[in-house]
Formats: structure tokens, C-alpha cells, sequence
């Protein structure tokens, strides 16, 4: 889908100026214990699948809606494994600028056949955790927390 309307509407308004956003990146597991991945159009890059909110969208379904409409795979979201606001802010290409507010979610594959469902992705699979393709800290990270069963990862406040 790419960028959301309301992101578009915005933008007509506020031109290129930073944008905070909400965003989620989806951890999907098949019950082979396999990890989605999609190699990304814009960077040709292999990662986890994610988006951003629809206005009054909850974030677990927008998790869900992304993963269906970038991979053809149902999932159904399980739990949140991580919150973080992203370090710095992204300018893209036309020059907006962008920064991004994560919730991501350990997801489980339901229904579907992983294939290229967007123009957003070049590939789409399923990998073993021992047989991931080179993926960037961002990814890595948000897979090893899916993988663990203790509580949401969130980067402590330095008040104690």
C-alpha cells in the first residue's frame, strides 16, 4: 500500500517537516517455527514485516493487516515483544522526514502461502532461525525478543 492517505493529507499541509509516527513491526512464526521475512522494495533489504496505524487503527491489527497485505499470510497477533521509539529520525528520498514509534508483536501464521502480495517487496519467505538471511540489527533484535517469553522489551528510563 504504501503511504497511508491521512499520511498524504498531512503532508499536503506540513510539507516535508519531521512527522512522529506510529508504527508495527509483526514477528510471524509458522508452526514449523520458521520467520517471514520480506526483502524490501525501497532498500532491497531482507526484514521483518511492518507499517503504519491507520487513524483508530489498534496497533495488533494493523500488524496483522500488514503482514496479509505484504506477504498473503493470515496471522493473528499473540503479544507485544517490544516498544522503542527509533533512534533518529529517517528523510527519505522526496525529503520528508520521518520518526517512528515501534510496537512490535510476536504473531502466528494462521492461513495463507507466503508470495509477493505489494509492490512494497521484492521476495517473501520463510526461513529456519538458523538459516536467516542477513538482516539488519533492527530485525535481528526484534526476532530474538519474539523468541523469548518474558515480559515487552523497553529501553529503561535512567530515574530509578
Amino acid at each position: 500500500m504504501g503511504t497511508p492517505d491521512y499520511i498524504r493529507d498531512i503532508r499536503a499541509l506540513a510539507g516535508h517537516q519531521l512527522l512522529f509516527l506510529p508504527g508495527v513491526s509483526a514477528v510471524v512464526f509458522d508452526d514449523r517455527g520458521r520467520v517471514l521475512l520480506g526483502r524490501r522494495a525501497d532498500t532491497g533489504l531482507w526484514s521483518v514485516v511492518g507499517g503504519i496505524c491507520e487513524p483508530g487503527e489498534q496497533p495488533a491489527r494493523t500488524a496483522e493487516r500488514e503482514v496479509y497485505e505484504e506477504t498473503a499470510v493470515r496471522c493473528v497477533a499473540d503479544r507485544v515483544v517490544l516498544v522503542q521509539a527509533l533512534p533518529g529520525p529517517v528523510t527519505y528520498p522526496n525529503g520528508d522526514i520521518c520518526q517512528y514509534m515501534d510496537i512490535t508483536f510476536r504473531c502466528r501464521a494462521v492461513g495463507g502461502e507466503a508470495r509477493v502480495n505489494d509492490e512494497e517487496s521484492l521476495d517473501v519467505g520463510w526461513f529456519a532461525l538458523d538459516a536467516l538471511p542477513d538482516l539488519q540489527e533492527f530485525a535481528l533484535f526484534r526476532i530474538k525478543q519474539a523468541m523469548t517469553d518474558g515480559p515487552a522489551w523497553f529501553q529503561p528510563t535512567t530515574e530509578q
